[in-house]
């Protein structure tokens, strides 16, 4: 069965990017310098070896427009924006994956699974679509890449939440780059 999947990188400190939507670094790119590591290949294929997997995105509106959606399609995948705004020029002519989706998480969501089929929605940024995603009670997994770094300003993930949300951990991966952590949200 379908399940849906945030995956995202996150400072020690809660950041998912820095104040100018980058992801921290010199370069940038702080965030994501794990994924590129040749040190531990196994877990970073374990990972790769799921995004591959999904079956459709889930993405919230601001990381997808600073994307450009993906130029269209996520590797091949469709991609859903959940926003109560139309979107931009080439969203809606030139990008036939990408469906703005004007009737809640909820109805994004539902969308994105009947695409997947039997396959996963992985959840790409936006951590206001995250934050809707729980509250709405449609967000199986959260899988954090936790980064041995301390941004000290950005843009946070959990920034605003409803009330507690309970999770279970469900795998555990350490390796020097990054602690890599699954849990399932408890309903």
């Amino acid at each position: 069965m379908s399940k849906s999947v945030l995956d995202m990188s996150m400072s020690l400190d809660g950041y998912i990017a820095d104040p100018n939507d980058f992801l921290g670094g010199d370069d940038g790119e702080r965030l994501h310098k794990w994924a590129d590591s040749d040190q531990h290949p196994g877990p970073v294929k374990q990972f790769q070896d799921e995004w591959n997997g999904a079956g459709a995105i889930l993405a919230g509106r601001r990381t997808a427009e600073l994307m450009d959606h993906w130029g269209g399609s996520h590797g091949g995948l469709p991609i859903f924006v959940p926003s109560h705004r139309p979107p931009g020029p080439a969203a809606r002519w030139g990008y036939p994956l990408v469906t703005y989706v004007n009737d809640g998480i909820e109805s994004a969501m539902a969308q994105a699974k009947a695409a997947a089929g039997e396959r996963d929605v992985q959840i790409r940024g936006g951590a206001y679509t995250v934050q809707q995603a729980l509250q709405a009670g449609v967000l199986d997994e959260v899988q954090i890449h936790h980064i041995p770094v301390l941004l000290g300003a950005g843009r946070r993930l959990f920034d605003v939440l409803p009330s507690e949300i309970e999770l279970e951990i469900i795998q555990v991966i350490d390796t020097p780059e990054a602690t890599h952590i699954r849990y399932r949200v408890r309903r």
